[in-house]
């Protein structure tokens, strides 16, 4: 199966209300040998104020943000989704995508009412992480890589600072495809001189193979990161899914604790065992390639232990049931963002056949399909869309609506519920770059302007 290193560069760190500025993506065999690539750049969105730091790390210049000869974000997003389909089935790979740019991509798919949110997922496509391998070989293999640090002298896994330490000079950082080319480099270092885990590791991509392996309740090693500390290593086994969501599965750290003790345990309990720290039991993402490595000689303690787990289906139902309350809602909380509803439902068959037609309409018929709409967030997102690139269609009242939207997203207070980018989160950071002597002021006061006049339109 082919591979699809990629990368994004966008707006700033929020997977919700930042966008992708560059998609950059090499597609090669097996053994790494290149078969195709692509690089592609979009314009701002009309509601996104880019961060100033994201700026000045990308370089991306004010110009670039509303160049008319780059595909509008609907139009990248709809480029980006041909590909998915056009690729597959590939394993999508990146340094830290199913954290980051796996993210921002669903929500590019989502916020452009593509019909496919998961299509890194579908048509038999799959997902791989090199940074979660990176954490394993540093465990496993700590010889296969030559090891990085950081301006204090802690251990960094930054691909700016792994790639050159181990030969890659020609890495042009914080451009999508020089991290492409950079990602392939380590890919190819682990599968080269440590074959049999890179294999290992590889195996993890998909979901099937993730739930078998820990469905055999042997004792595993899954390897994972907290923090900015060093990776570690634990050792346990399968006790459960959480309920109503077998890619969510629960892994008992065997050397922490005797399971027998949780058996008749409390349901406050085995909440705390699942949401405590340090944790006696973890959750695992069968489904973004967990770092999951066979464990060669398990003791007999910890066989034990994993025995008296998978003989107690009951204690693996309440786990799965203690793993599921961490994540439940307050019903009176306010409602959230559009933004942060993505994963609420999935969408009518209706509304998918809809956003098929939706993509390729003219726009006074793309207006007629989000009043179609089932899905009051796809009618809100629709909307939305309208408004950006076909403003002639609003009514009086609706322009209005649309300004005062602009308005108030812009103007919001910072809190911590205030996740997207603001004037005042803008000024901030353009002083803090200024203090810093980060950029040089003709750059800092080209992107000063460029937002001055970027917030106008909604005035």
């Amino acid at each position: 199966m082919d591979f699809i290193f990629y990368d994004l560069e966008t707006t700033g760190l929020s997977h919700a209300f930042d966008q992708p500025l560059q998609f950059a993506a090499i597609r090669t065999d097996e053994n790494f040998v290149e078969k195709e690539r692509v690089n592609i750049r979009c314009q701002l969105a009309p509601h996104i104020l880019p961060s100033p730091q994201a700026l000045v790390v990308t370089g991306v210049t004010p110009e670039q943000l509303i160049d008319p000869s780059l595909p509008s974000l609907l139009e990248f997003a709809q480029q980006v989704a041909a590909l998915t389909e056009k690729w597959a089935p590939a394993i999508w790979v990146g340094y830290n995508t199913i954290q980051f740019d796996e993210e921002v991509l669903r929500q590019m798919f989502y916020q452009n009412l593509l019909p496919n949110v998961f299509a890194t997922q579908f048509n038999g496509n799959t997902r791989f992480d090199i940074l979660p391998a990176v954490y394993a070989t540093y465990v496993r293999d700590p010889g296969c890589l030559a090891w990085s640090t950081d301006d204090t002298d802690r251990r960094s896994f930054k691909l700016d600072r792994l790639a050159p330490t181990n030969r890659f000079i020609a890495h042009n950082a914080h451009d999508a495809l020089g991290d492409v080319e950079a990602t392939i480099h380590i890919a190819r270092l682990i599968a080269t001189r440590s074959p049999v885990l890179w294999t290992e590791l590889l195996d993890n991509a998909h979901k099937a193979r993730v739930q078998a392996k820990l469905e055999s309740f042997r004792p595993y090693e899954l390897v994972t990161r907290f923090g900015g500390g060093e990776p570690q290593s634990y050792v346990g086994c399968f006790c459960g899914y959480s309920q109503g969501n077998n890619a969510q599965a629960a892994f008992f750290d065997l050397d922490a604790l005797d399971p027998a003790e949780l058996l008749n345990a409390s349901d406050d309990a085995l909440f705390a065992a699942v949401d405590a720290t340090p944790k006696i039991i973890r959750s695992v993402s069968t489904n973004k390639a967990p770092a999951l490595l066979e464990l060669l000689e398990p003791s007999e303690e910890q066989l034990r232990r994993a025995a008296t787990v998978a003989e107690a289906p009951e204690f693996r139902r309440r786990v799965g049931a203690a793993m599921a309350a961490r994540f439940v809602e307050d019903p009176d909380a306010p409602p959230k963002p559009v933004e942060r509803q993505i994963y609420g439902e999935f969408y009518s068959n209706a509304d998918k056949q809809l956003l098929q037609e939706f993509q390729h309409a003219p726009w006074p018929r793309r207006q007629e399909i989000v009043a179609s709409l089932s899905d009051t967030r796809l009618r809100q997102l629709g909307r939305r869309l309208v408004a950006f690139y076909s403003p002639e269609l609003l009514t009086a009242e609706e322009t209005v609506l649309f300004n005062s939207y602009l308005r108030e997203k812009w103007s919001t207070p910072d809190a911590p519920e205030t996740e997207w980018m603001t004037l005042e989160k803008a000024q901030a950071a353009l002083d803090d770059l200024r203090a810093a002597d980060s950029a040089e002021p003709p750059e800092l006061k080209a992107i000063a302007s460029f937002l001055d006049e970027w917030m106008a339109r909604g005035r």
